[in-house]
């Protein structure tokens, strides 16, 4: 599929001839001290996001010993920092142990001196250009930006950016996430923007503010964060998010109501989220263990079948690891052909220009 060459071209060939990176601590002694330990706090995963619930599903089968504590899974990445903040000085229940967040929000943790660094075993896998070369933060999965549609509601059903301000979406369209601490929403705004030909990155993230308050002006954007059930209700009968999250919801709504998911014409964004073990985790050991299991070869296709692509999809596809009938349930191809995968110069620029601006330009409180 065209999409991975567009993500991993940029990966060194010297970087992948790495060799195996030596850990302190081999896997028998990480797992024997992880089920010591007998607890893995996880934040901000909901079961439908990427095929999750089914991951930790398979890491409990795997690993009985270890309770999974899981925290506040509609977290955005921001709230995921904040946890790590207010419980550094706290080894209970409250403090998570690992971190899944949006690119950006991964640099900012490591210098914010939050995350701890962790090189698991397929370390070779990940491309170069989306991981910590320290092992602070490491990319797990990728996307794009999509339109899930009730189309009980909607009766055209949007084929572009510039389509959700015709009034015939007159309250209708919403995005899965608070823009001022969402990364899903944060790149949705980048998206917007991109749309109107602006440049990735603060040019980008400006427009999309223009974008959206044009949106909200004309009475079309509804701010209530989105989701299946919000959709199905009437309530955000248009939703703004990663094509995972949609297609998981057509599966979990399974045509009550029927449902369309579109990848828009313009402004086709390639989003990387990655993952980080907390400087402040109260079982380190069970974190190690709960990233060796997402980087495994079961992990990476958990999240394959929740139409995600793994970080270790090229060399796992090479190897032919991936199920065929995994591959027949993704998108076609040809709607990925003009995905823009953003730099992480790109991605924060942008963010910082809508986590500053929404509030003063957009005005609209999501919640």
């Amino acid at each position: 599929m065209k999409i991975q060459k567009l993500l991993f071209a940029s990966a060194s060939v010297a970087g992948l001839l790495l060799a195996p990176v030596a850990q302190a601590q081999s896997l028998a002694e990480i797992e024997a001290a992880a089920k010591a330990e007998g607890m893995l706090s996880t934040i901000a995963l909901p079961h439908d996001w990427c095929g999750y619930g089914n991951v930790i599903a398979g890491f409990k089968a795997k690993y009985p010993e270890i309770t999974v504590n899981e925290l506040n899974p509609d977290a955005g990445s921001a709230d995921e920092l904040e946890a790590v903040k207010a419980n550094k000085d706290n080894k209970g229940p409250q403090a998570p142990d690992v971190l899944d967040v949006g690119l950006a929000f991964g640099p900012q943790a490591k210098a914010e001196g939050l995350t701890q660094a962790y090189k698991v075993a397929t370390w070779d896998e990940i491309p170069e250009n989306i991981k910590d070369p320290e092992g602070h933060w490491y990319a797990d999965y990728y996307g794009v930006m999509s339109f899930l549609v009730n189309k009980d509601l909607v009766e055209t059903v949007p084929q572009d950016w510039a389509d959700l301000l015709k009034p015939e979406y007159a309250g209708m369209v919403s995005l899965a996430g608070d823009p001022r601490a969402s990364n899903q929403a944060i790149l949705a705004v980048l998206a917007a923007g991109m749309s109107t030909g602006a440049a990735p990155g603060e040019a980008a993230g400006k427009a999309g503010l223009e974008f959206f308050k044009a949106l909200n002006d004309a009475g079309n954007f509804v701010p209530v964060i989105g989701k299946a059930g919000t959709l199905a209700q009437g309530t955000t009968p248009i939703v703004i998010m990663w094509d995972y999250n949609a297609l998981s919801a057509r599966d979990t709504l399974a045509g009550n109501p029927p449902v369309e998911v579109i990848v828009p014409k313009t402004g086709v964004l390639a989003g990387v989220y990655v993952q980080a073990i907390s400087a402040y985790a109260p079982q380190p050991n069970a974190a190690k263990l709960w990233m060796e299991y997402l980087y495994s070869d079961e992990g990476q296709l958990g999240w394959l079948a929740g139409y995600c692509h793994p970080a270790r999809f090229n060399a796992m596809a090479a190897a032919g690891k991936i199920p065929q009938d995994l591959m027949d349930k993704l998108p076609p191809a040809e709607a990925y052909e003009a995905a823009y995968f953003p730099t992480l110069e790109e991605v924060d620029a942008n963010k910082a220009a809508v986590v500053e601006g929404w509030d003063a330009i957009v005005g609209a409180n999501v919640e």
